[in-house]
């Protein structure tokens, strides 16, 4: 179907697919696993959303603006449709979509070039390929903090052990008390035994290339949710690496995702958990904004504990131990009696987890936002005037929300943010200020990747289209407290905010993007939650950090030295966000912008 607007021509794809949302039962590829390794010499070496093929492509093969041959990629000029006013682009009221926050994308055409493949290895790339495809990966590579740098950064105080990734091409000293994932596994951290990685896109290759050298051969799981075709490509790029096993994730619901993102690692000294929103591929790494929770140095038991030693007064370790058994798999059974042999009880914050399920009685309060809203219920404090105090919430991703706010976002989404107190009375109206935090299409164009860092957006023109209702909530991105404001946001938070924006009631970091996906919705008249996909994030709430007023205050500066690190929570980006002006547009992957160029001179043409 061809679309005109604003921004130019585009076609909207009738079967209905975007990088965000896509039936998860798909048709096995007739192409082979030779195929398979040509593809990863032209794209990504990694199972990846269309979104990020797209910017791969145009990385690859960048438009500048006085380029004329990309009009062979714009569509020729259709019938023009009435515009939405004040939306910027055409809309057409057909294409269901289904809600899922992150998908896996068909494969795309093989070019027709390719190289000779010896016959008894159909996995070998041509060497020259291979070479450059490392080099191009390596490109992103940072070089991890000097010992002194990470040393000091393990012992300074950091009571909420909540950190931000390193970002190349900003200030150093926004970088100061950043992590790198090399800083994750660095030796300083422990001597490792053995590790686990929980994610969702994976370049096994630049993984192994993140640990030291003395690490690379220890024993590493990978927990992801790949099935058929991209399961076959992920276990072959790790077939030159013995240590590496797999568990595969169980998604027995359509259109959901393996999206927690979360590190186990075991050492010589005890045991870390890292719970995170960075893919483990290069560029999630380089250039975004993205969080990190590092837990403490856990101690092992003595011999002979009983099974409730070394819980938290968060009751950490019982629901890491429940999210684990979750997945249902005896490969992780191992992790799950390490972690009972560890002592988790310095931890400070509350796990909340999705898993994929439908899920009735008490069970419906153990995930997904019902998780959050009984936790609040219980140790967050009743806030006076709370009416008054807005929710912000902050993603990178958006599904389907429904023709109105009271589908889902506010109604049993937002009922369960603004919870507080075992006396807290439902409001089930928007009355309650929310301000959703979400890149502008001039956000991208301005980032340091340039349009390109659009890949990790991937909010698509089917969804914008049925839901414009949505966007009058819409929030710039803006981090100059924390020297990231060109930047692009891969983190997600949430929180409750004071009507100044000076005090937060509660903070969370999580995989989980704007979604009934990810943090689920009820069905059966509000007897059952339904979840699609995994998901994994900490919550910060103050009296767990000794807090009896309630509410953190907002640090400032997040190098402020001036505010007591000990009750000023480091918000990540600016408050209060700044609304959306009339010009501003959120950004939407999959049209063009010709108009102007961004950062590196380039346009952004999807197709």
């Amino acid at each position: 179907m061809l679309q005109e607007a604003a921004h130019g021509k585009w076609t909207v794809s009738s079967s209905d697919e975007s990088a965000e949302e896509n039936s998860d039962n798909e048709k096995p590829s007739t192409s082979s696993v030779l195929d398979a390794a040509h593809d990863r010499a032209s794209g990504p070496q990694y199972r990846c959303s269309e979104a990020r093929k797209v910017a791969h492509k145009r990385k690859a093969s960048p438009l500048k603006l006085n380029d004329k041959s990309f009009s062979a990629d714009v569509p020729p000029p259709g019938k023009q449709r009435t515009s939405q006013e004040g939306s910027g682009w055409c809309l057409s009221s057909s294409d269901e979509e289904p809600e899922d926050q992150e998908k896996h994308a068909h494969k795309e055409t093989l070019k027709e070039e390719k190289c000779d493949v010896a016959k008894e290895d159909p996995l070998s790339l041509c060497k020259d390929e291979k070479l450059s495809e490392n080099r191009k990966s390596d490109k992103y590579d940072e070089t991890p903090s000097e010992a002194q740098d990470t040393w000091d950064l393990l012992n300074e105080e950091n009571s909420f052990r909540f950190f931000l990734t390193k970002v190349r091409g900003i200030e150093q000293r926004y970088n100061s008390g950043a992590l790198h994932i090399k800083d994750i596994l660095s030796p300083l951290f422990g001597t490792l035994v053995s590790s686990a990685q929980f994610n969702y896109c994976i370049d096994i290759g630049w993984l192994v290339r993140q640990y030291p050298l003395e690490f690379r051969k220890k024993p590493l799981l990978i927990v992801h949710g790949e099935k058929r075709e991209s399961k076959a490509e992920l276990l072959a790029q790790a077939r030159p690496y013995e240590n590496i096993s797999f568990c595969q994730a169980k998604l027995d619901i359509a259109f959901g995702t393996h999206h927690t993102k979360m590190m186990l690692l075991l050492y010589e000294e005890g045991l870390r958990v890292v719970i995170h929103t960075s893919n483990l591929i290069a560029e999630d790494w380089h250039q975004k904004t993205q969080g990190i929770w590092l837990s403490p140095l856990y101690p092992r038991l003595p011999q002979g504990s009983t099974g409730s030693a070394g819980e938290s007064e968060t009751n950490f370790k019982s629901d890491l131990i429940n999210y684990l058994m979750a997945y249902n798999s005896p490969i992780l059974k191992e992790w799950i009696d390490l972690i009972q042999e560890h002592d988790l009880s310095e931890t400070r914050v509350y796990l909340l987890g999705s898993t994929p399920g439908r899920y009735q009685g008490s069970d419906k309060e153990k995930w997904g936002h019902l998780r959050l809203r009984k936790l609040l219920k219980e140790y967050a404090s009743s806030i006076p005037a709370r009416e008054s105090w807005p929710i912000v919430g902050q993603f990178s991703s958006i599904g389907s929300m429904g023709a109105d706010g009271s589908k889902w976002l506010c109604s049993e989404f937002q009922e369960s943010l603004v919870a507080a107190g075992h006396n807290m009375t439902t409001s089930l109206k928007c009355d309650v200020p929310m301000h959703l935090v979400y890149p502008t299409v001039n956000n991208v164009r301005q980032s340091l990747e340039g349009y390109p860092a659009g890949g990790s957006l991937p909010y698509s023109i089917q969804t914008a289209q049925k839901q414009l209702w949505l966007h009058s909530y819409f929030h710039k991105w803006s981090a100059e407290v924390s020297g990231r404001s060109r930047a692009i946001p891969h983190i997600k938070t949430y929180m409750r905010s004071s009507p100044d924006f000076q005090k937060i009631a509660w903070f969370l970091v999580t995989s989980a993007n704007l979604s009934k996906a990810a943090w689920g919705a009820l069905e059966k008249n509000g007897t059952q939650l339904m979840i699609r996909s995994y998901e994994l994030g900490v919550l910060f709430l103050p009296s767990a950090f000794g807090l009896d007023k309630g509410y953190f205050h907002v640090r400032g500066k997040m190098l402020s030295e001036s505010n007591d690190s000990t009750t000023h929570f480091p918000v990540p980006y600016d408050l209060p966000p700044e609304q959306y002006g009339n010009k501003d547009q959120p950004w939407i992957w999959n049209i063009p912008y010709t108009d102007a160029p961004d950062t590196h001179g380039n346009m952004w043409v999807p197709s």
